[in-house]
């Protein structure tokens, strides 16, 4: 199965609580923090939740 990297690129502030939560499981904290996890349905759905706030590439 092939990874994504992730990057958040715009700022939590003002974001729901829910979206807040959904970027912290992803493990990104601050701008420009970056992870990598696997391209799996749940993953996917994160993204698209917050995706608005992301930058996603292949790793």
């Amino acid at each position: 199965m092939a990874n994504v990297k992730i990057k958040l690129v715009r700022s939590l502030i003002g974001s729901k609580k829910d979206q807040i939560a959904t970027a912290y499981s992803l493990g990104l904290r601050k701008i420009g923090d970056e992870t990598i996890q696997p391209n799996n349905p749940q993953t996917q759905g994160k993204v698209k939740k917050i995706g608005h706030l992301l930058q996603v590439t292949e790793a």
